[in-house]
């Protein structure tokens, strides 16, 4: 004993192996990932500046660009989770000062005004009732009285199930001037997502979802017109880690800058995944994802289950419903996971505690899956 303190004895601690619960993964995030993505995890290990890993980022950026549907040439994944994806694209393209525009219909339009405001930025925002898509005329009206430098968008909104049609405010902000900027985390490989010819200028997305890789990376793709205002900079960006002046020349160039050791496993396993979703075609994926929607959905109604979302604006992939009457989200929840390891998600913000939000997500979006999950319902319920 010294100074009162029993030494710690290291020698007698043991951990089990691990072992996790086969879980059915029908929350919002992650999903399932195919037995191909699993075994791409565990491919040998090289360098972060080997030439076959060189290579296969060059891959992967391709993969990325068929996947947003652009010929962006600054598209590349971040080597963090989707919220660093929104981060990298506002730190860059926001300085002291700038006005912008963050549209705000669930939780992540809220981190976005969250970020612009650290980033120093005079924020307006466009507030739309949760479970509704943000009315253009609102933001027509917001523009009117302002001069943004961006404007900023959730595709997909997470917490509520919402499904934001992008073309005509998209139009309002080219006509602007300004730059348009979106969050496609649940969208990606799920629906229908045209960068170029909806004039996205900025756009991020998550691994996890509809992609149904690990989670932890970013893909990322900026247009021309924003590379140029990156360019323009006058102050350094507040993130060392996430300035693209300095990331871009790892991902680009004939020779690589070092900038961060990548997760490279993480890497094999996104350009498995990529594979995977670019052999079944983006239109057929799309496809896949309402067809299985529309089966969950009329399985759903039959018990009792309601929709937030009012049809024409649902998302495929998250399907934001409120419990028949009398029925507790909770506990139910809680018997799905234990006694039959099938996970949903509970609602957030103003919606905790009121409705599920069940994914129907990349590996996870199949008829047995839902099957499974209606199966185990009528038991309980």
């Amino acid at each position: 004993m010294q100074n009162g303190i029993l030494p710690f004895n290291y020698n007698h601690m043991s951990y089990k192996s691990l072992d996790t619960s086969p879980r059915i993964l029908l929350g919002p995030g992650p999903s399932d990932m195919h037995p191909r993505v699993y075994k791409a995890l565990s491919t040998h290990m090289i360098g972060h500046l080997d030439p076959e890993f060189v290579d296969i980022m060059d891959e992967v950026k391709q993969m990325v660009q068929a996947t947003f549907q652009t010929q962006n040439k600054l598209s590349f994944v971040v080597s963090a989770p989707g919220s660093a994806g929104m981060e990298t694209c506002l730190v860059n393209l926001i300085e002291p000062g700038d006005e912008v525009v963050i549209c705000q219909h669930g939780v992540f339009g809220g981190r976005m005004a969250d970020i612009a405001d650290r980033a120093g930025a005079t924020v307006h925002k466009v507030v739309q009732e949760w479970g509704k898509p943000v009315d253009p005329a609102a933001v027509k009206k917001v523009l009117e009285n302002c001069n943004p430098k961006l404007v900023a968008i959730v595709h997909a909104e997470t917490s509520t199930g919402v499904r934001q049609p992008l073309e005509e405010i998209g139009q309002m902000v080219r006509d602007k001037g300004s730059l348009f900027v979106v969050d496609a985390v649940t969208s990606y490989c799920g629906i229908d997502l045209r960068v170029d010819d909806w004039g996205i200028d900025a756009i991020y997305t998550g691994t996890q979802k509809c992609l149904s890789a690990p989670p932890g990376l970013s893909p990322v793709s900026f247009s021309d017109r924003a590379v140029e205002v990156l360019d323009a900079r006058k102050t350094k960006v507040q993130s060392w880690f996430l300035d693209l002046s300095l990331v871009k020349n790892y991902w680009a160039g004939a020779k690589r800058a070092y900038h961060h050791t990548a997760p490279i496993s993480q890497i094999f396993a996104l350009r498995e995944a990529y594979r995977l979703v670019l052999e079944e075609g983006l239109e057929a994926r799309f496809q896949r994802h309402q067809e299985t929607h529309e089966h969950l959905r009329d399985g759903l109604q039959d018990l009792g289950f309601t929709y937030l979302v009012d049809e024409a604006y649902r998302l495929p992939m998250l399907n934001a419903v409120y419990l028949p009457d009398g029925v507790e989200e909770l506990p139910l929840r809680k018997q799905l996971l234990h006694e039959y390891n099938i996970e949903v998600g509970g609602g957030l913000g103003d919606f905790a505690g009121k409705l599920w939000r069940i994914g129907l997500m990349g590996h996870s979006c199949d008829k047995n899956h839902v099957n499974m999950l209606l199966s185990a319902l009528k038991e309980i319920m």
